[in-house]
């Protein structure tokens, strides 16, 4: 059995062109494979709460000491982590937000990027706890931030989110973009296509 978690960080609730690309990639995957289990964890409809400091105390303490208020605190954290350690495949929606990415996914990131959990410090340095994983991000953005434009240096979405993944030890890392959606509806369409025809590579791979 294949266990795809679906991270969606859109706050368009309604007309999200990485909600419907995303769900584009988990029903064709679906369609390929008859044994595939699919968590959508929703960070548009329901943000996670930034990290203050009884959750930070809560990372950095035992299991055993916490006390309720930090069992409570924690908690979201640790089914953020167990949704993302049960899962083979991750598709991650991600629009562009001034060339970063939400600040929900963000969140997602600060809860599941956790020490003890995720990942490990060594004599080597830290070491990431979740290889093996394959992660998908579809991106939006209104401009065209390929590599080869002009704009591509303002990109510190695909960086940032690459990084972050590769910190908790997932390299393996795919992403899709929608380039140049606010660009007239000639280049939209042509960059939808394009997204469209490498989920269907990707499913394809995957199922193969």
């Amino acid at each position: 059995m294949t266990n795809l978690l679906v991270v969606n960080s859109s706050p368009n609730l309604d007309a999200s062109v990485t909600r419907g690309l995303s769900k584009e990639f988990a029903d064709t995957l679906a369609s390929q494979l008859g044994d595939l289990t699919v968590v959508n964890r929703d960070l548009g409809a329901t943000p996670p709460p930034h990290l203050d400091q009884t959750t930070i105390g809560a990372f950095y303490t035992p299991a055993e000491n916490r006390s309720a208020e930090q069992k409570l605190a924690v908690a979201l954290s640790d089914t953020l982590i167990s949704e993302l350690k049960n899962a083979d495949v991750i598709v991650i929606g991600a629009p562009m937000h001034n060339f970063g990415i939400s600040s929900s996914l963000k969140t997602w990131f600060d809860h599941v990027a956790r020490v003890g959990e995720t990942f490990q410090y060594t004599e080597n340095g830290p070491q990431g706890l979740l290889g093996g994983k394959k992660v998908y991000v579809i991106t939006a953005r209104g401009g065209d931030y390929s590599e080869t434009s002009p704009a591509a240096a303002m990109d510190i979405q695909a960086p940032y989110i690459k990084t972050v993944l590769g910190f908790v030890g997932i390299t393996d890392v795919t992403f899709i973009h929608g380039h140049g959606l606010a660009m007239g509806d000639e280049v939209r369409e042509k960059s939808l296509e394009a997204a469209r025809n490498a989920i269907s590579e990707a499913t394809g791979a995957l199922a193969a």
